[in-house]
Formats: structure tokens, sequence, C-alpha cells
């Protein structure tokens, strides 16, 4: 009998949690290792910088709802709102470590510093991991069948240089360091960036702030959280149906919807891209500060003086206080070198599907999170875990390096001509896309036709409905029970919390 593989995750944030379960399902022998001493990851407020992790603003709500958020097989409670507060969703993630027993297997305090191929690895795919125990701050190191890197992609941010910046005298943040308004009353602010981290900082600050400019060299298409009918945003795009129409007509279709809650050429904010070339800027707050005069929209900055900034256009400086760089994050792998993982111009990252360096012999490595798409990352992230786990216990393959690699041209190929080429959206995708190519890998993505013969019921909510993520345990390995009355009952669910505030 072959004895158990043992694998490695690295990090316990809300990918990590998924590689865990995804590895008890099939009874590996699954290590996690997190560097604090908390699971959670971005999830977990933190009111400081801590040691550069990342985490949540002080007043973050997620920008997807909760069912479209949700893990599989883990519906959540009726009782959390409909788009969490990230208290709430910490809370789901407890109650989801706690209900699959995911904590016996965290080890806090430990800090993967080197993961390189072990000696036998040319026949055995295994890895040494050299680690530093943050409490006793000894190294060792340790071997295991296969590692799961679960570090995610905000930790190092990325700030733009702009000429004459060192002779400014005020002060320039990340939104990486941004928890709270508090210590920005009564200043001149000025964001740099319109992406969502950019837009909440805004929008947050112009309540205390005596002004707020906000700098995009794009402009944005702003997305409100709720659509048709007070319909979470992601509940009425991400439909099956929809990927038969013509792309060309729903775009159209999605802009005129966006331009009628909030003209976006008469905001200054309008895009000279369509509204699918770009990553979705979430924002309820952003058209009526416009409005309001609380937030003024500006160009690029053309420079900085010793007060302020000269924008695209303008010849004189605009005085600032404080400046923040809502500029995104470098992606990185400090524990991998470059001949396993290189990380190129605009984060661009040679893998396939986002989750395997594809010039390896062995793919007993998987990057996991590392990707952005326009919904979702929570059941990404678990599919992404459930598709390695089962390659692990050989239960599909992976295609040959050749097809890998003309597979990651061709995907980069699409990005550039339908994405605007930064490091933003250089890890982009389309959530409901990849979320059906990924489970199809290992079989678990839903059969239409046979639900249409079987269940027209369950057919009409699957097809013409939400894709709700319990979709993806309707059929193959470790299906659950559970994932019709998921389906059907999901708006009990996402609207429970609101019938229970009336009843009491």
């Amino acid at each position: 009998m072959a004895s158990q593989k043992r694998i490695l995750v690295i990090g316990a944030g809300v990918s990590g949690l998924t590689a865990i379960k995804a590895c008890k399902e099939e009874n590996l022998d699954v290590v996690c290792y997190e560097r604090i001493g908390e699971l959670g990851g971005l999830w977990r407020y933190h009111e400081n910088d801590l040691d550069g992790l990342p985490s949540v603003m002080k007043s973050t709500i997620s920008n997807t709802s909760k069912e479209m958020s949700s893990f599989t097989d883990f519906p959540p409670a009726k009782e959390f709102p409909t788009y969490m507060h990230h208290t709430a969703v910490l809370k789901y993630l407890e109650m989801y470590v706690e209900h699959f027993g995911l904590l016996s297997h965290i080890t806090y305090y430990q800090e993967v510093i080197e993961l390189i191929p072990a000696e036998d690895y040319g026949t055995t795919g295994k890895w040494l991991v050299k680690i530093r125990d943050l409490h006793s701050d000894e190294n060792r190191e340790e071997a295991f069948d296969g590692v799961m890197a679960c570090v995610g992609h905000h930790a190092y941010p990325m700030s733009p240089s702009y000429p004459n910046m060192d002779v400014y005298a005020g002060q320039i943040i990340h939104s990486h360091s941004y928890k709270t308004f508090t210590g920005f009353e009564d200043k001149t602010v000025l964001v740099i960036g319109a992406g969502n981290s950019g837009a909440d900082i805004a929008a947050e600050l112009s309540n205390v702030a005596k002004k707020v400019y906000l700098s995009t060299r794009r402009g944005a298409w702003i997305y409100p959280r709720l659509f048709e009918k007070g319909k979470p945003c992601d509940v009425c795009n991400n439909r099956r149906y929809k990927t038969l129409l013509p792309s060309k007509y729903t775009m159209n279709k999605l802009e005129k919807f966006l331009n009628k809650r909030m003209d976006h050429e008469r905001f200054g904010i309008k895009p000279y891209h369509s509204v699918s070339s770009q990553h979705p800027t979430i924002n309820d707050e952003l058209h009526a500060k416009l409005l309001n005069g609380r937030v003024i929209v500006r160009r690029d900055v053309k420079e900085f003086s010793e007060t302020g900034v000269i924008f695209d256009g303008e010849e004189e400086s605009t005085p600032i206080d404080v400046v923040f760089l809502a500029t995104g994050y470098q992606v990185k792998f400090p524990f991998l070198s470059d001949d396993i993982l290189r990380v190129g111009k605009n984060n661009k990252v040679l893998l396939y599907k986002n989750m395997f360096p594809p010039q390896l012999k062995h793919h007993t490595l998987a990057v996991i999170g590392l990707i952005q798409p326009n919904g979702s990352l929570f059941p990404v992230f678990e599919m992404q875990s459930r598709w390695f786990v089962a390659l692990m216990t050989e239960k599909c393959h992976l295609p040959s390096t050749d097809t890998m690699l003309s597979s990651v041209r061709s995907t980069e190929g699409f990005r550039a001509r339908n994405f605007v080429q930064s490091p933003r959206h250089s890890l982009e995708a389309s959530w409901l896309s990849y979320m059906d190519e990924v489970a199809d890998e290992f079989g678990v993505k839903p059969n239409m036709a046979a639900l249409l013969l079987k269940d027209p019921k369950l057919f009409w909510a699957c097809f013409f409905g939400p894709c709700l993520p319990y979709q993806y345990r309707l059929n193959g390995p470790h299906k659950w029970e559970g994932a019709r009355e998921a389906i059907l009952g999901y708006k009990s669910r996402m609207y429970g919390h609101i019938k229970n505030g009336r009843e009491n």
C-alpha cells in the first residue's frame, strides 16, 4: 500500500483554508504553516501594519455577495447580511474552519524561507522546505510530496515614481497602510488610482477631509453593489445563459446600465476602453461624492512640487497635504527562485491556468489564489485547491509541457486583446469561464444536458439563475447531497437578515 502523501500549505488565509480542506477530503497528510499567529489572512483586521502583512480597512465590506462568495458545500448563514462586513466574513471563515476541523492542521509563527527540489525530485517530485520558527528563531528542513503556495498577492505594495517626488513635503502613503480616516480630518488629500481601494479611500475620507482629489490615468467603470430590483451585482451578471449571448450586446447593455446610474463622461471618470476591458470598481458612494463635490476627479499626476502636485493638462501646482497611492501590488514569492517561478514585467507570471509552472518535471507545486477574476475569489481558491489535490491523488493529469506552454501563450494573447495592459490586469480572468475550465479538469463541472433531462427545475435555476458555487458539488468527486437544496433556496438566505429584522 502506498504511503500517505504529505502536503505543505503555505499560509492560512482563505486560499490556505480551502487547500487544507481539499487535502482532508482525500485523506492527505496536510500541514499548514502560517507566518503570524492567526488565520484569515487579508480578512483579519489589524489596526496597524503587521510586519508588512495586508489587512482590510476598518470599514471594508465585501464587494461580492455572500451567496456568490460561499464555499461550495458550506452556505453562509441567513443571518449574515447579503454583503458582509469584514467581521462577518472572518466569522464565516472561522465557522468553516470549525465545521471541517481544519484548525489542528495549522501551525502558527512558521515562516517558509526557501523551497527547492529535493535530491530525489527527479523520481519522486518531492520538495525540500526550509522553515524558520519565529518563536525560537531556529531553522529546520522538511520534505513534502506536494506544496500549495497560498500567500496571496496583496503583500508587496507597488509605488510608482513621479518627477520631483523627493521634494514633496507632505505625506505619501500606500493604500496598503490605510486603515481608517482618523488623523486625516481637515486635510487636503489626493488618491492616485480609481480601483476598488482608491475609490473606497476617496469616498471615506471625503466625509472628514477638507478636500479629496481622485487622480485616474484611464478612468474607471463604477459598479453599484445592487443591480436590477436590488439584486446583488454578481447575482445578476454571473449567469450561464449570458455566456451564449453576443459579447458586444451584453457589454453595451451593461455600459448603459452603469451610465444610467451615473453618467461617467459627465462626471469625468469615463474610461476610453470598454466596460469589459477593466476589472470592476465596485462602490456605492462615489457617484454621490462626485455630485456633491466632496470628491474631485483629476487626470494623472504629471509631477510633484514641494507643496503638492501638478496634474496633466495643468500648469499650476495644486496644494496637497497627503497622497495615497492606490496603485496595486507587486507579485512576489520570496521563497521561490526564478528558475521555479519568474515574475516578469507588469506582474506577468508563467503559470498554466494561473497555477502550475509548466516547465517543471513534476507538477507537485501549485500557486493557489494568484488570479483576478470578475467575481468572488473564495470559490475560485477552493476550485484550484480541489484540482491540485485531484492531481496529487492521480485522479486526473496535466497535459504535456508544450501543450501547457501553448495554453499560457494563448491566455496572454487573450488578455492582451481584451484587457487594459497594466499590472492590475496581468492576472485577470472571467470568473465563470475559469471556474468551468478548472472544474472540467477533474469532473465537477455541472452537466447541464443531464440536468435538463432529469431535473428541469434545477436546470432552470442553474442555467438562467446565478451560477452559485454549489453547482460544482452536484456531481463528480466529493459531491454534496445538499447542493440542490442550497441552489434552489438561496434567496431565503440572501435576504434572510432583512426578513429577520422585520420580524423583530
